[in-house]
């Protein structure tokens, strides 16, 4: 499993209905950040044959419903945190962030009626918004000929955790052992989510690292408020 790829700073998700407000360096760093890390997760054998998030199926049946997260995204947070802790243990990064990040970018995959398959493939894709300067968005021009995000004139986010293509091309990884590195699986795009934001947040124990983590992710401090409100949320035990 390729864990993590140092790359260039580029931005590794861009919201389906972007967001003008960002968080610079200096200034004030929102109240409760980091969010708790909810329930712990059991460990596992991160080089297991075969979908490793199989191995977290119970702890997240016990708890989707409570979340309201689909239990195949539970896993796939869970394991992807799980992976983190044993590959980077001082990323300090909890599931509930990234439960927090996939909940705010595809409604953990379900956006517009997405379905999820027990593997953690989605269909039909998600695609965000292309992204052309306009609406306050980024102006991304093409970066994979169409290849990946289905645009052969602009980028669009991609997946259920909604990495542009040039940041996928680098931090993509093949979590559920297929073989096919897709931003479509919940699996990959969730072990993907953790190597980047571990990569640019250092510790996300501390408040800095969280929100460096959260602002290279998406640069909006409505966006990590949000985030943190549902990271939060979970780690009680319920939604918002």
């Amino acid at each position: 499993m390729r864990w993590l790829q140092a790359a260039a700073a580029v931005g590794a998700a861009a919201l389906l209905l972007a967001s003008s407000c960002s968080w610079q360096i200096g200034t004030p760093i929102p109240e409760g950040v980091p969010p708790p890390a909810g329930d712990p997760v059991p460990a596992v054998d991160t080089y297991a044959d075969g979908r490793g998030a199989d191995q977290l199926h119970e702890w997240a049946a016990e708890r989707a419903e409570a979340l309201n997260i689909p239990v195949t995204a539970l896993e796939a947070y869970a394991y992807a945190a799980r992976v983190a802790e044993v590959e980077n243990p001082d990323c300090h990064l909890s599931w509930t962030t990234l439960a927090g990040i996939g909940m705010v970018e595809s409604h953990h995959g379900t956006y517009r009626d997405a379905q999820m398959a027990a593997d953690g493939d989605i269909s039909p894709p998600i695609r965000g918004v292309r992204l052309d300067g306009t609406a306050g968005n980024m102006h991304i021009p093409d970066t994979d000929g169409g290849e990946l995000d289905g645009d052969p004139h602009l980028d669009r986010a991609m997946g259920p955790m909604q990495f542009i293509p040039e940041t996928w091309k680098l931090y993509g990884v093949d979590a559920n052992n297929d073989g096919v590195i897709s931003p479509d699986n919940m699996d990959d795009a969730a072990l993907s989510a953790a190597g980047y934001l571990c990569w640019r947040g250092g510790d996300l124990a501390t408040p800095r690292g969280w929100m460096a983590a959260l602002k290279a992710y998406n640069n909006s401090e409505q966006y990590a408020r949000t985030v943190r409100d549902w990271a939060t949320a979970y780690a009680s035990g319920r939604a918002l």
